[in-house]
């Protein structure tokens, strides 16, 4: 885009007038747990049906009281990357609790799950080479992929057979497979097994980003992999970020030790970065040691999934087919998106819009996220005002 100063102006005009134009929010703050899953938002409380905490761990006491006393020992900041003087004790203990964990040989931490995505990509991609992305990978994934110079070919969403025949056409020169394991968007599961199997034929890297699936999925909440019963050999390189099911920040890649030695050599989203606070990582060990210890969280999302869901079939939702806490109301037009969180709003409802670019085009959603902090009222609170909504849109031809 030119510099001229009418340039920027003018483009955001374009967005605006099609709907497209991104808001923050200011979260003013946080209800105590008398009322749970409950945000400040414009001097209202609503109900936040928009978070990605889905155990309810994020606000935990004890997630805070490790912060703190990490903070008083170590500070608040790591004050230089992992590789000069910033990888603390607190990483260290993390690093190896991911990777018991995730049953990994070591696991390496990331400031963010983007920078992650990143590093794994065009460390294990080069110019000359192939990668295979689903159609509706995270776009870390895909930026990971044009950063590594390779050749990118998305094939169609959660088709193994699409991808199969992709590597097929080159299955010399394709480096990787890539895939998100829970879709962020759509809820659903990457077919792992078979992208396994296609993957092994050709010799190719399996990178599988699990950051809606782990903690939530499983029996033992080891995520999409233990869900679908694919194994850490058929899928090396695992991804998982810990500001979702965890409820604090950052992001880590498990695999063999040897995977994780060269990315510390290569991946520069990994080296030229200062190290996460360790403070962080501390409180981050505690979520791992609650998700673990605490399998009823997993047990009353699930309930709470299935309840929504019946629920909502019961309404005539255009629901998706999503089995996850991530639970999609497709409307089509940013237009009927925009008014429906308008409507849930006004009734104390905090579900975000999601627009294009983020999905693709006339599949604009309500994203609705479930959380074990979550009450059956609130859900059935939820239903009936969904009800409301999408009847009001279906009266005026909007949906």
């Amino acid at each position: 885009m030119k510099r001229a100063a009418h340039a920027l102006p003018e483009a955001l005009a374009r967005l605006e007038a099609a709907q497209l134009r991104r808001r923050r929010t200011t979260v003013e703050g946080f209800a105590d747990a008398e009322t749970r899953a409950r945000v400040r938002v414009g001097g209202r409380t609503l109900v936040d049906f928009s978070s990605n905490d889905y155990l309810g761990l994020a606000r935990h006491p004890q997630l805070a009281a490790a912060m703190g006393a990490s903070a008083k020992a170590a500070g608040a900041g790591s004050a230089a990357s992992h590789l000069v003087t910033g990888h603390g004790t607190e990483h260290q203990r993390l690093e190896e609790e991911l990777a018991a964990f995730t049953r990994r040989e070591r696991a390496l931490l990331f400031s963010t799950g983007y920078m992650a995505n990143l590093a794994v990509m065009s460390a294990l991609a080069g110019r000359g080479e192939r990668i295979l992305l689903d159609r509706l990978s995270h776009a870390s994934l895909i930026d990971g992929a044009r950063l590594a110079g390779a050749d990118l070919h998305r094939y169609r969403h959660a088709d193994a057979e699409a991808a199969a025949r992709a590597l097929d056409e080159d299955p010399a020169r394709t480096a990787l497979i890539g895939t998100d394991g829970v879709f962020s968007m759509d809820g659903d599961l990457a077919p792992l097994a078979a992208l396994a199997r296609a993957a092994r034929r050709a010799d190719a890297w399996l990178v599988v980003d699990d950051a809606h699936g782990l903690g939530v999925l499983g029996a033992s909440g080891r995520g999409t992999l233990e869900e679908c019963a694919v194994s850490g050999a058929e899928v090396p390189v695992l991804i998982g970020t810990l500001g979702k099911a965890f409820g604090s920040f950052g992001a880590f890649v498990a695999g063999e030790a040897a995977l994780i030695e060269y990315l510390i050599q290569k991946a520069r989203s990994y080296i030229y970065t200062t190290a996460l606070p360790q403070p962080v990582a501390a409180a981050t060990r505690k979520a791992l040691e609650l998700a673990q210890t605490e399998d009823w969280r997993r047990t009353r999302l699930a309930a709470l999934v299935e309840r929504f869901r019946r629920l909502a079939l019961e309404a005539r939702l255009p629901l998706g087919v999503s089995r996850t806490p991530i639970q999609p109301i497709v409307l089509g037009s940013e237009a009927a998106v925009l008014a429906a969180q308008r409507d849930l709003e006004a009734e104390g409802l905090w579900v975000v819009a999601i627009r294009p670019p983020t999905v693709p085009q006339g599949t604009a959603r309500l994203r609705v996220t479930l959380t074990a902090a979550h009450s059956e009222a609130q859900i059935d609170q939820l239903i009936e005002a969904l009800g409301r909504s999408c009847a009001r849109l279906r009266a005026t031809g909007a949906v």
